[in-house]
């Protein structure tokens, strides 16, 4: 077969593309996509559009206990691979999302690199401008809007821009990289992360490899995106009321835990089929069960029901696995937690609060310093970072010895009183017995009835070793 020219190549590479925007669900489609992709190796990008959730998805309905409320849909009408008749006419109908490529911020002293990084993006805005599933900004509009400091946000909401991909180069000689993020405007929500590490000399080499890689990812995520968001808005009375919940979500206190779940449970009166209604109520469940340190299992099998109801209703969306993670982890069957917060990442592997819980099960799994780089991670993505992330952060600190940088995680949270407990022990292992009676008076001052031997008889721990250290500081502070 003679090799065919880069024009004929482009032309059905658009083609094949046009053909799966118009059917996103036909296999037959991905099949000819794959092929013609695969002339240029981007099946392996491709395949990752198609597969990634398939395989680890369609293992779950075998593993989840019976739902105390039969759904009023089969899950499978919701996946990805059987959108029904309904949802595939909802998003046929919708606009083609709109994406601005800002120009690469520069932490680097190497110049020549910022010249090439700057080059990509070009590259990238023109592998945009050959799709129709997204419509790109030209790069003098996305350069005077990247000029705008104060009022950038209004100009992209102007311009009715959907998605801004952002990226930043950093490093110098041999340690540079670029970190790309796709954040999705309406609730700066990001959507997909990766930081593409390279050396000097293979960076101009390598420029293409990364611009396709780019394009490839961020037109599959932005697809993947749309969908659910259609979801959303095809409950609008219910996905206000969700809204509205989740405001109470961000203050871990058991007055906005129960006010979240009353919010919840009227979006789920508007679509009682409504899933993520039915994950954040699982949420509500397993943070009174924190909050209140006395180990009612009612709680966490509420939390793990609720969760299991999310799942069989919509089984594509991370957060039913998320909330059964952590309820799973908490009820001590950690293994099952790690497996089905695994689950979770790999259907939303940029969800920020996904990997905070799944950095917080690392922790209870005696796995600090994976917990810690998840964790890390995770602030990264969502760097005004809430309390629940820096409590992680500290517990996995103080589990790897970190006594110091425990207390400077915790300073840094909005309501460090949730973590008095581990300040008091933080302070006795770092030699401040004063400071140490202080966060254990103030302890007492809410849970009078606090035990120490109680309380880590029901603390999910792994590994002796770390309920043990938990147990000398906690006593060498006074409780």
């Amino acid at each position: 077969m003679q090799p065919q020219p880069a024009a004929e190549i482009a032309f059905i590479k658009e083609a094949a593309l046009l053909l799966f925007e118009a059917e996103p669900q036909d296999e037959s489609i991905h099949a000819i996509l794959l092929k013609v992709f695969d002339a240029e190796d981007g099946r392996d990008q491709l395949k990752r559009l198609f597969e990634r959730r398939k395989d680890l998805v369609s293992s779950w309905p075998a593993k989840l206990p019976a739902s105390p409320r039969a759904p009023m849909a089969n899950a499978a009408d919701h996946s990805l691979g059987n959108a029904s008749p309904e949802h595939e006419t909802a998003h046929s109908v919708l606009r083609i999302p709109r994406v601005a490529l800002l120009p690469p911020g520069n932490d680097s002293s190497d110049a020549a690199a910022a010249m090439v990084a700057s080059s990509l993006i070009e590259d990238i805005t023109l592998g945009f401008c050959a799709l129709n599933s997204l419509r790109v900004i030209a790069p003098y509009s996305a350069m005077q809007i990247s000029r705008q400091s104060e009022n950038q946000l209004a100009l992209l909401q102007r311009y009715d821009i959907n998605y801004v991909l952002d990226t930043r180069l950093s490093g110098h000689q041999d340690d540079l990289s670029l970190f790309s993020q796709l954040i999705y405007l309406s609730n700066s929500e990001v959507v997909w992360a990766e930081r593409f590490n390279f050396r000097k000399m293979d960076l101009a080499r390598n420029k293409r490899d990364i611009s396709r890689h780019i394009v490839l990812e961020v037109a599959g995520q932005v697809e993947q995106h749309e969908l659910t968001r259609t979801y959303f808005e095809q409950n609008p009375a219910a996905y206000h009321q969700y809204l509205v919940g989740q405001q109470h979500l961000h203050r871990l206190t058991l007055p906005n835990m129960r006010r979240a779940r009353k919010e919840m449970k009227a979006a789920l009166r508007e679509s009682a089929d409504f899933a993520p209604a039915l994950s954040a109520i699982a949420r509500t469940y397993s943070k009174e069960w924190l909050l209140t340190a006395r180990g009612d299992i009612e709680l966490l099998k509420s939390a793990e029901a609720f969760a299991s109801q999310a799942i069989a209703i919509r089984d594509d969306l991370a957060d039913g696995y998320r909330e059964l993670g952590v309820a799973k982890v908490l009820q001590g069957a950690i293994d099952e937690s790690v497996e089905a917060l695994e689950l979770a990442e790999t259907l939303s592997p940029h969800y920020a609060d996904v990997i905070a819980d799944h950095a917080d099960t690392l922790t209870h799994c005696s796995r600090p310093q994976l917990a810690l780089e998840k964790i890390t991670h995770a602030m990264e993505l969502n760097p005004l970072s809430p309390d629940s992330y820096l409590w992680t952060a500290a517990g996995a600190s103080y589990a790897l010895g970190q006594f110091g940088q425990t207390v400077d995680y915790i300073e840094k949270m909005a309501d460090s009183s949730l973590a008095d407990r581990l300040s008091a022990a933080s302070w006795a292992m770092l030699g401040d017995s004063e400071k140490a009676r202080f966060f254990v008076r103030r302890t007492r001052e809410t849970n009078p009835d606090f035990d120490v031997d109680r309380w880590l008889a029901i603390v999910p721990v792994k590994e002796q070793w770390h309920k043990d250290m938990y147990r000398e500081g906690l006593k060498k502070a006074g409780f």
